[in-house]
């Protein structure tokens, strides 16, 4: 049976005849849960191991405001009861993963919240792995094991961001289709509860299938379209995720609550560090749809300045073209980045347009007195002895 089909028939079980009405209702909530058996304690050893290491990472963002509100959108998806003992951590990583662990300790990657559209897209996520600690999904993947490839496929993933502690790599829970689907469902409970967009659940899955897509084209691989899911092959497909959580949303699917305004205004601070990291990865095409995705056909500065350090950076003769129209865009629209010239400047120089790319990197250092690369480009403007 093909992957969707075998998720389908795990919801359709879950679902009854289908619809977010035929929902199950969610289990009451208990008191705080204290491990008991040695499994239980010795993988909660571990957690809170992981938890210290991770307290004193610098991958770790501690900003107040972020961290209140992803706190604030996780106790409004799951109540007050259920939200009071977990601890969020917002880990600067710029891919799409969240998780949570046996001990309460929930982790975000900024390259989630990066892409999210809206607080409904957040919550269903949070929800989610918040499932997972209900169910206590992570005591059975416990005592399933881990193989050595689930391990160096995890360690693949996060080698550039060394400063995530290895403790961590040794926390990370491989789920069964069976416990994704649960906590698909669950996380889908917890967002109608709440008053949340139901569909927002299923948006997801479908961008990142698009993403994927269009990471392999722009490397140059076949697109298989049976999507491959996250990091390894026991998860339910995108797809299959996607087509079990519309069907599942029923006929409240496209109403509810959004809450994109005050998303936007919670990740604005954050926005550009998030899109540089992201444009770190070396993936043209991934990055060149998400940055279509993010504009919805309304590009705004740091959008465009983005694009033009994406384009930039592959640096082939068209793409430096390019680069220069996308900053200068940028700049049109009103960007006050610094880096926007400079971006200007480097583009022009190498499409051989020297004295044009020469005046914006004077304009980089007069906006940008005190750059770090302030002698190389005074350098590349002949103006060597600037100071």
């Amino acid at each position: 049976m093909a992957g969707w089909m075998i998720a389908a028939a795990l919801a359709g079980a879950a679902l009854g005849a289908g619809g977010a009405d035929r929902l199950a209702p969610l289990p009451p909530y208990g008191a705080a849960y204290t491990p008991t058996t040695v499994d239980e304690r010795g993988l909660w050893q571990q957690a809170d191991e992981a938890e210290r290491d991770l307290r004193d990472s610098p991958a770790v963002i501690r900003d107040e405001g972020l961290n209140a509100y992803v706190s604030k959108v996780l106790c409004r998806s799951v109540g007050e009861d259920r939200c009071r003992g977990v601890r969020i951590y917002v880990v600067r990583a710029p891919y799409f993963n969240a998780f949570m662990a046996p001990n309460g300790m929930m982790v975000v990657w900024t390259g989630a919240l990066l892409r999210f559209r809206d607080e409904a897209e957040l919550a269903a996520v949070l929800g989610h792995e918040f499932g997972h600690f209900e169910m206590r999904h992570g005591l059975k993947t416990f005592r399933r094991g881990r193989t050595i490839g689930d391990i160096i496929a995890w360690t693949g993933v996060i080698s550039p961001y060394s400063t995530l502690p290895i403790s961590l790599i040794r926390l990370h829970f491989a789920y069964s289709r069976a416990q994704e689907t649960e906590a698909d469902l669950m996380g889908l409970r917890y967002l109608t509860a709440a008053g949340y967009r139901p569909l927002a659940a299923s948006h997801i899955w479908e961008r990142l299938m698009a993403e994927e897509d269009a990471t392999a084209l722009g490397r140059k691989r076949r697109v298989t379209h049976h999507y491959s899911a996250g990091f390894f092959a026991d998860h339910p497909t995108e797809l299959s995720r996607a087509i079990y959580l519309r069907e599942a949303a029923g006929m409240e699917a496209d109403r509810g609550d959004e809450a994109r305004d005050a998303f936007l205004t919670a990740m604005k601070p954050w926005r550009a560090t998030f899109l540089a990291d992201q444009i770190k990865l070396n993936d043209f095409g991934g990055s060149e749809y998400l940055l279509g995705e993010l504009a919805a056909g309304a590009w705004t500065p740091d959008l465009l300045l983005t694009r033009g350090e994406l384009y930039r950076e592959r640096g082939n003769p068209r793409d430096l073209v390019s680069a220069a129209q996308f900053y200068q865009q940028a700049i049109n629209a009103g960007c006050t980045d610094p880096v926007a010239w400079r971006g200007l400047g480097l583009s022009l120089l190498r499409g051989q347009q020297e004295a044009a790319g020469r005046a914006a990197l004077k304009t980089y250092l007069e906006r940008a007195p005190q750059a770090n690369d302030r002698a190389a480009m005074a350098m590349l403007i002949g103006e060597g002895g600037v100071q």
